[in-house]
């Protein structure tokens, strides 16, 4: 691994606190504008659900407006876990790590948060097990959520030129009939419910706290290709080992 003291200028403290100043600037920048994205975002027409979907969850069968859970904004995460899966895709299991800490604080501000997988509900458990999740998750197993929400795709859809997804057309591959995603829903006081915001590919990314703080750090995201670095949390070598090391003996 490159000395990175080798490439970087080494200066004196007035002459760093300079160019700290200067980037400050440029971070104040970023945040200006960042307010000003969630603002648009805010301002998004909205479009009304009318399609009935079904979910199984642990205390059975939940329609969409049931996994609002008596709350008035719901956040679902198109959890990567396709029907025949032994394992939830790396990345979306990344990015869970960082979801139990969220629910106290989203719940108690209007906010229900959930995952949901075309994945059946036994297997979604057994892996929430192995991961050590609490956050709630669900099926869509037999249920169109996912396909009209762009984060999966049918045999048809992979069989074609490009699929619809991040609202553009991108190559289909074959056996890539799952995407990550992030939606957000609206119930109103009469029970309507309104699909409020969508993001794809990337833009779930803030959700990731490591990546942020992997950004302050001085060799930042040090990877080669996005999260290329990145493993289940149980998978990791030292996790492996702490795993041998506590195992039950024979």
């Amino acid at each position: 691994m490159p000395n990175l003291a080798d490439q970087h200028p080494v200066v004196s403290r007035s002459a760093w606190i300079e160019a700290r100043r200067a980037l400050l600037q440029r971070e104040k920048e970023e945040t200006h504008l960042r307010d000003a994205v969630n603002a648009e975002r805010l301002a998004l027409p909205w479009v009304e659900v009318d399609k009935a979907y079904r979910f199984e969850t642990p205390a059975g069968g939940k329609s969409l407006a049931g996994l609002f859970d008596g709350r008035s904004q719901l956040i679902v995460y198109h959890f990567m876990l396709g029907p025949d899966w032994e394992a939830g895709c790396p990345g979306c299991s990344f990015l869970a790590d960082h979801l139990d800490g969220t629910l106290p604080h989203l719940n108690h501000h209007d906010v229900t948060l959930v995952a949901v997988s075309r994945a059946p509900l036994d297997r979604i458990e057994a892996y929430k097990r192995r991961m050590g999740w609490h956050f709630p998750w669900v099926s869509s197993a037999g249920s169109d959520f996912n396909y009209d929400f762009h984060a999966s795709f049918t045999e048809d859809q992979l069989s074609a030129e490009t699929i619809d997804y991040n609202f553009t057309q991108i190559p289909a591959q074959d056996g890539f009939d799952e995407l990550p995603g992030l939606s957000a829903f609206y119930q109103d006081t009469s029970g309507r419910i309104f699909h409020t915001y969508s993001s794809y590919a990337r833009g779930p990314e803030p959700l990731i706290g490591t990546l942020m703080i992997l950004d302050r750090a001085p060799r930042g995201r040090n990877e080669e290709g996005t999260m290329d670095f990145v493993r289940r949390h149980d998978e990791y070598e030292d996790a492996r080992k702490a795993a041998c090391c506590h195992a039950e003996p024979a």
